[in-house]
């Protein structure tokens, strides 16, 4: 893994040249024109992003704290971590705005905070990018008032993580990044990994949409 090209440098895809073709709250699409390796310009179409936060909040029984919500971009609720997106500003580090997010969906405050896994979901087409903590020595603390938006409708529920690894294999938990920090959990709960700092390097952590936004 560590010299995929055998020694030889790689193609430079560079982008010529660049048309934003829609600009909306939490996203964009990017239209680049991209110098292929014989010498031909394509365009390739880039969703930008936030980028978010997940967390994977474990309890002292090994539980994960999970809400059941409403997504409509598949027309459906399912089960989750609580997550939300790093639209804070450029200077709220991602663990604060993973902090702020568990109190907010589920009620709840760590003391104890690392990285668990990084998730770049789709690659071809999209730069978001997810880091899911992990967060332990949990408490409840109060939850605001969440008005009439999707959180409003909320389950949450403490869920044996080793359910949570059950409800993936089986085809029941379909979210991504959740997926991801469900084994990552399991592997550390296991005592097979040790998870990084809190402030670890983030190399795929999405840049370009907030710069636009400001």
């Amino acid at each position: 893994m560590r010299d995929p090209h055998g020694g030889h440098p790689p193609h430079s895809f560079e982008v010529v040249d660049s048309e934003i073709l829609y600009d909306g709250a939490i996203f964009a699409l990017r239209g680049d024109q991209v110098r292929m390796p014989g010498g031909r310009v394509a365009t390739r179409e880039k969703v930008e992003h936030y980028g978010a936060v997940a967390i994977a909040a474990l309890d002292e029984d090994d539980r994960l704290v999970m809400i059941y919500q409403y997504r409509p971009a598949i027309g459906r609720r399912i089960w989750e971590m609580p997550a939300g997106l790093l639209d804070g500003g450029s200077d709220e580090a991602p663990v604060e705005a993973a902090k702020r997010e568990l109190v907010e969906e589920v009620g709840v405050e760590a003391d104890d905070w690392s990285t668990l896994v990084d998730v770049v979901g789709c690659p071809g087409f999209a730069d978001e990018s997810v880091r899911v903590f992990l967060a332990r020595r949990l408490r409840e603390v109060d939850r605001p008032e969440s008005g009439d938006d999707e959180e409003a409708d909320l389950v949450i529920r403490r869920v044996p993580l080793a359910d949570l690894v059950t409800g993936a294999m089986s085809g029941d938990i379909v979210n991504g990044p959740c997926i991801a920090g469900v084994f990552a959990a399991a592997e550390v709960v296991a005592g097979r990994f040790t998870p990084r700092p809190v402030d670890a390097p983030w190399a795929d952590r999405p840049t370009e949409y907030a710069a636009r936004k400001g």
